[in-house]
Formats: C-alpha cells, sequence, structure tokens
C-alpha cells in the first residue's frame, strides 16, 4: 500500500478517534501479545507475497507520492537514504543511494552527496547525480504535484519553479560529476538526511517521466519492477535483475514477486487472513485491525498467533482553535487539560483502555529520539471537572462555556468518539455541539481557513519521518495555518515560530533533540490542543508470511523485510 499524508492521517484519525484498536506498548511484537512464528530473521527466498489493500489505487510515481520509506514504493525505488527499521528498534538513518547520510557545510546550509559504485536503473542504464537532481526537479511540475514538499520549501531559489520540463533547472542542486550531488537550502537544516530519504529523492532518467502516467510503469531504481498494473484491481512487481544486493542494507528482497490486490474490504481481509486458507497464507493486511475483530482474534489461539502490533503510533489530539472566541485565552484552553476524559476516550476508541493506546501528555510520539516523557497539567487519566470548572470561572466564565463546535469524522463510527468527548467536557461545564463530516468535507476544513469555522476537532498526527521535527513544525508553526497546512489548533506564537526554526538549524542530533522537547513543552503551556492517546496500529498475516514486523517507528509493518516460506 503506498500510504500517502491523506491515508496516513486518515488511517491514525480512525485509529484515534474512529474505532481501530491497537494493543498497549509494553506487549508490542512480543511473543504473548504480538504473535509468534513471524519467522522474523528468516533469509528464505523465493514465492509471491501478497499485499491485501483496501484502496483501489496506488502510486508508484516517486514525485506524487507521500509513501513511508518502508512501504511499497520503497520495493521499487531507492532515494539517497533510507530507515532501517528493525523489531523493538527506532528507525535509523542509513545510506541507501548514497555512500553515507550527507555530508553538512556552511552550518548546515550546504549538503554533499556521493553515490556508491554500480548502481544501475531497471533498463540498464547507470543512476547518476543527474537523475536524482532530474526527479527532484521533476516534483516541482504541476502536472506530478501531490508529493512530500519539504524539500521544495527548504531548496535555496525554488519558490515559483515550475519543473524541468520547458528547459529550467534549479541552481540549487548542483552536479559537479556524475557521482556528486550537493543541495544548497534556504536556510540551515539539520534533518536533510532524513528530508533525502523521502520519495521524490528517488532518480528518474535525465529526460524521461514526462508522461502524466509515468507511476504505472515506471523505471525502477529499487529490487522489483512493476511489470503489471491494472489500476483498481492488481499490481504486480517482479525482481529487478539490475538490482545489487551489495549496494543495499535495507531491502533483502525475498519474494521473487510482490502483488498488491487492490479494492479489498479490510474486514474481509481480517476474515480472509482469519481462515488462513490457499493463497492467502502468503499475504498480509494493509489495514488495522478493527476492533470488533481483535476481539475475535484474541480468543482464537491459531490466528492470536499472527497478529502484530506496533509499539508506536499516532497522537491523538483534541485541537482548540486559538483564533476564536474565549479559546482565545490560554487560560481558558488550559481547562481542556483537565475536562477531557482521556480513558473514557480511550474505551470509546477500542473498547478497553489496553487496546487503544497509553494517555498521552506530551507532543513529541514514543519511537521518536530524543523524546523525553512530562506532564505539565497533572491531570488523572479520568479528567478532573471541577479543577476544569474552577480554571474556566478565574478565566471569567463562571458559568461554563457553551454553543462550542466539535469537528469529527465520521469515518469509521468517528461520531461515536466524538461523543465520547463532548460528554466529558458536559461534565466540566462546556457544551458543544457536534459537527459530523465525511473525510473530505473535514478535511477541507482542518486544512483552509475559511469564514465558518470550527471550535475544536479530534485530530491525529504521524510523523513522516522520525524526528521531532516532524511532530513539531507541521502542526504547530504558524505558516501551516490554513492553505494545505495542518495547524489545526490555528496556533500562533511567534517565539514559537523562532525556536522551530533554530531547532531545524540544528545539525548535532543531541542538540536538536533538547531543543525539540523545550518547544514540546513551551506549546504545551499554550495548551492549543490536548493529546490524548499515542495510537497503536494492529495488523495480521498469512501463517507463510515471514519477517512481518514492525519497529519502534513508525506504526506500519516493513514491507521492505517481508519475505514467504516455501
Amino acid at each position: 500500500m503506498t500510504l500517502d499524508r491523506r491515508q496516513l492521517l486518515l488511517g491514525s484519525l480512525l485509529a484515534g478517534i474512529g474505532g481501530t484498536a491497537f494493543l498497549s506498548a509494553c506487549g508490542a511484537n512480543d511473543p504473548e501479545r504480538s504473535g509468534q512464528g513471524s519467522g522474523q530473521g528468516s533469509t528464505e527466498r523465493g514465492g509471491t507475497l501478497t499485499v491485501l489493500v483496501e484502496s483501489t489505487s496506488t502510486n508508484f510515481d516517486p514525485a506524487k507520492s507521500q509513501s513511508l520509506a518502508i512501504t511499497s514504493l520503497g520495493l521499487v525505488h531507492r532515494r539517497l537514504t533510507a530507515w532501517r527499521v528493525t523489531s523493538g528498534q527506532p528507525a535509523e538513518l542509513v545510506p541507501d543511494l548514497a555512500t553515507d547520510t550527507g555530508t553538512a557545510g556552511d552550518d548546515g546550509r550546504t549538503w554533499t552527496f556521493t553515490l556508491k559504485d554500480g548502481l544501475l536503473f531497471s533498463d540498464g542504464t547507470p543512476i547518476r547525480a543527474q537523475d536524482v537532481k532530474w526527479g527532484l526537479e521533476r516534483s516541482f511540475a504541476a502536472a506530478f504535484s501531490g508529493g512530500l514538499t519539504y524539500h521544495k520549501d527548504l531548496l535555496a531559489g525554488a519558490d515559483g519553479y515550475a519543473g524541468p520540463f520547458e528547459g529550467a533547472r534549479l541552481d540549487s542542486i548542483a552536479t559537479p560529476d556524475e557521482k556528486t550531488i550537493v543541495f544548497t537550502l534556504e536556510r540551515p537544516y539539520g534533518d536533510w538526511g532524513w528530508i533525502a530519504s523521502t520519495p521524490a529523492f528517488a532518480p528518474v532518467p535525465e529526460g524521461k517521466g514526462a508522461e502524466a502516467d509515468y507511476g504505472l510503469r515506471p523505471i525502477a531504481s529499487g529490487p522489483y519492477a512493476v511489470t503489471a498494473n491494472q489500476q483498481g484491481v492488481r499490481i504486480e512487481l517482479t525482481r529487478n535483475e539490475r538490482w545489487s544486493a551489495d549496494t543495499d542494507e535495507v531491502r533483502p528482497a525475498l519474494p521473487d514477486t510482490v502483488v498488491f490486490s487492490l479494492g479489498q474490504s479490510a474486514d474481509v481481509v481480517s476474515q480472509r487472513l482469519a481462515a488462513d486458507s490457499g493463497d492467502d497464507q502468503s499475504a498480509f493486511g494493509a489495514s488495522f485491525v478493527s476492533p470488533a475483530q481483535l476481539a475475535q482474534v484474541a480468543a482464537n489461539p491459531s490466528v492470536k498467533d499472527r497478529l502484530v502490533t506496533s509499539e508506536s503510533g499516532a497522537l491523538a489530539f483534541l485541537a482548540l482553535n486559538t483564533s476564536r472566541g474565549p479559546l482565545r485565552d490560554v487560560n481558558v484552553r488550559k481547562a481542556f487539560q483537565y475536562a477531557v476524559d482521556k480513558a473514557g476516550f480511550q474505551v470509546a476508541s477500542a473498547g478497553t483502555a489496553a487496546l487503544a493506546g497509553e494517555v498521552a501528555t506530551t507532543l513529541i510520539t514514543d519511537g521518536i529520539a530524543g523524546r523525553e516523557e512530562f506532564d505539565l497539567y497533572g491531570a488523572p487519566a479520568e479528567g478532573d471537572p471541577a479543577r476544569a470548572k474552577q480554571l474556566l470561572a478565574d478565566a471569567g466564565f463562571p458559568q461554563g462555556l457553551s454553543g462550542l463546535r466539535l469537528l469529527v469524522s465520521q469515518d469509521n463510527n468517528g461520531a461515536a468518539k466524538g461523543q465520547a468527548v463532548q460528554a466529558s467536557l458536559a461534565q466540566a461545564g462546556i457544551q458543544v455541539v457536534l459537527d459530523v463530516r465525511d473525510s473530505d468535507a473535514y478535511y477541507a476544513a482542518v486544512n483552509d481557513v475559511n469564514p465558518d469555522e470550527y471550535d475544536l476537532a479530534l485530530a491525529s498526527w504521524q510523523p513522516d519521518f522520525p524526528s521531532a521535527n516532524a511532530n513539531i513544525q507541521p502542526l504547530f508553526a504558524s505558516n501551516q495555518i490554513g492553505g494545505g497546512g495542518y495547524n489545526s489548533a490555528r496556533y500562533s506564537n511567534p517565539a514559537v515560530d523562532a525556536a522551530i526554526e533554530q531547532a531545524q538549524a540544528a545539525v548535532d542530533p543531541d542538540a536538536a533533540a533538547a531543543a525539540w522537547v523545550a518547544i514540546d513543552k513551551q506549546v504545551m503551556a499554550d495548551s492549543p490542543v490536548v493529546p490524548l492517546i499515542y495510537t497503536r496500529n494492529s495488523f495480521l498475516r498469512g501463517s507463510k508470511v515471514t519477517n512481518f514486523f514492525i519497529g519502534a517507528f513508525p506504526a506500519y509493518p516493513n514491507y521492505l523485510a517481508a519475505g514467504v516460506a516455501q
């Protein structure tokens, strides 16, 4: 499954507020909770691995993709850097096409990479620095929009650039020879190595990829090439014989063939995998297992050993629109930290607290290096309505608040989760009206400021790469308000904006981690959101699928590692 930002957000939203269940972190991936017999560590090659996908489409065009580095796109395309993901361990940034994870210069304003020797495309032509440059420039063309945009905001001179097809090139991407590529940024940026692992850094042969449907049969740099693509039905990947395992430390490429079976109902997929017959023995589901099915799985000894659950996930949170009415007052917003019953939200999310994921008190999610556990407010998980009422009274609202609008996505019974929050707020004297919308209307409201604004919104977030930078900046930088951004709290604090830019400029990982923790605390002191839970994701596999595991980040199986027992 190509997991793009909308799919990730929707999946996380469903996980956090729409009814998908998760096991607690303490049991994730251990034999009792996530299943023995995963074949972890197997190096057996051969067979056909099938991925059962709910979506009816997937895109292998790197310019258009928002795919995580370890999911479907990574089977076909390599990037300058990659993520080494192992069971129970944080993701590690490692070289992929490049010989290292990048050398910073000019205090982080320039980054230099050197390509490995002997790299070939699936058509037999050499992979050159110029092909990486072309692929990145191609992502600026309007016809190939939709992918992650971090590089577009950071490359010097990129404002207004419209791609290479009319002959314009980006001077901020220099290729002094076929093995060297140098990036010049608008400002220092310590996480550029992680940015170089995002989809647009996959090479596209210079001069190629002008056709709108390039993603149906792209030229591959990874261990597999797309050899059949029946959109809405089936996509087949077979071995790219030009790929060399000697240059690739994250893709064992165990199956001979990988098939994406599209348009599969998530509920039906779980039933099929539980039955474990025929080709489904060599398949896994790309969708989360639902709460009702988790209960059935837990009661079936022959199935529960094939369930794998993440140690980390999205941050589910209640966004407080800081630009509206009484929510402009930080003291009013602090009352919400005590008004929300997080334990009740856990139960509403998954039936029991143990299945939902741990109560959240910070903005940086579990599994991110440098994260610090803290709780500025010390509110009990069940909330403290009396304390909330007192804070509201002290802020000039002795009668509480009324008429606030709570925006919720209707997907996967999201309305019921909104009702749980609504009920707990009522106990604290805060009366809200639910505004339940389909996912498109929900995201339109969150991503674009309009006169008909909401007051509160149930939301969630999983970072695009494993850095606190990707936790904090997209949600709390003021330039992410509207215009497609995800600052659902409409939070704007110049001091926080400056701190974010300073933290992004830190090249030293320890200094950066300390800066992000300080920002986490700074934002939480302003109370623009109420962290609810750190969600967990559960996935089911067939009995012949090997190496099926989830690392500490991200909360999805490592597609690149999975194989099939023969």
